[in-house]
């Protein structure tokens, strides 16, 4: 093997030829054991969160660690834009390890997390987070990531079934759900009495009130058979009062 630097980060080119493990039988499964062969090479990932935060601290953890590659964002985790992570998940093969100074450099979520760790578990890549001391090579590893899937799911039922709960209970108190109409009744009222005004054009009303034409067609579709139909469509004795 060939020494190369990148950057302040020194790394060694790994043979990406060699003979991959078959990982189709850890599909989809946190605590299937990681594959039998291994080809050993510790990529990294750091991440700050702006342009003027230094990456040397993380950067040298990774080094320490024994990463052949470093990737690195300086972006905040809030992005979902991430393109040096986009990089590394690309480049990893079956029998690496992604390793990551803390999980927060890594995901903006549980959700995110988890995410991320299981594809990675299908593609048959381990996972290591450094301050956290959590390693999916390991048993124990392995083990902490299903709790933490097992606990994702159990907050999204959670949500899911209060949200439910909510609306439920809102439709027992006779709320009305879903966005405000466009048009008040009084607002349709008024409309309704300026369109049998002759010199009255729907343009100019919808201008007045605020809406559009197309908003005024779907509140008044009367108007589109003509102004008699509208002055029909009024209350009784609202025409004599025009």
């Amino acid at each position: 093997m060939s020494n190369n630097q990148v950057g302040t980060v020194s790394f060694t080119v790994r043979d990406v030829t060699a003979p991959q493990p078959d990982t189709s039988k850890t599909l989809g499964n946190l605590l299937a054991p990681e594959p039998a062969i291994r080809t050993g090479a510790l990529i990294g990932y750091a991440r700050v969160s702006t342009s003027g935060q230094l990456l040397d601290r993380q950067q040298n953890a990774l080094a320490e660690a024994g990463c052949l590659r470093v990737f690195a964002d300086k972006l905040s985790g809030k992005n979902a834009d991430r393109p040096e992570l986009a990089a590394c998940l690309d480049y990893l093969r079956p029998g690496d390890t992604l390793v990551v100074p803390s999980l927060d450099r890594l995901s903006r979520s549980l959700a995110d997390l988890i995410q991320i760790v299981t594809t990675l578990r299908r593609r048959g890549i381990g996972f290591k987070s450094l301050h956290e001391a959590l390693d999916t090579t390991t048993p124990g590893g392995r083990l902490v990531f299903h709790v933490f899937a097992a606990l994702a799911e159990f907050i999204r039922e959670l949500i899911v079934e209060g949200t439910r709960e909510g609306l439920d209970a809102a439709r027992g108190r006779g709320a009305r759900l879903g966005r405000p109409p466009a048009m008040t009744a009084e607002q349709i009222r008024h409309a309704r009495d300026l369109l049998t005004r002759p010199d009255n054009t729907v343009s100019s009303i919808a201008r007045l009130l605020g809406v559009s034409r197309a908003t005024i067609y779907k509140y008044v579709p009367e108007v589109t058979t003509g102004r008699q139909a509208v002055a029909a469509a009024l209350p009784s004795g609202e025409e004599d009062a025009i």
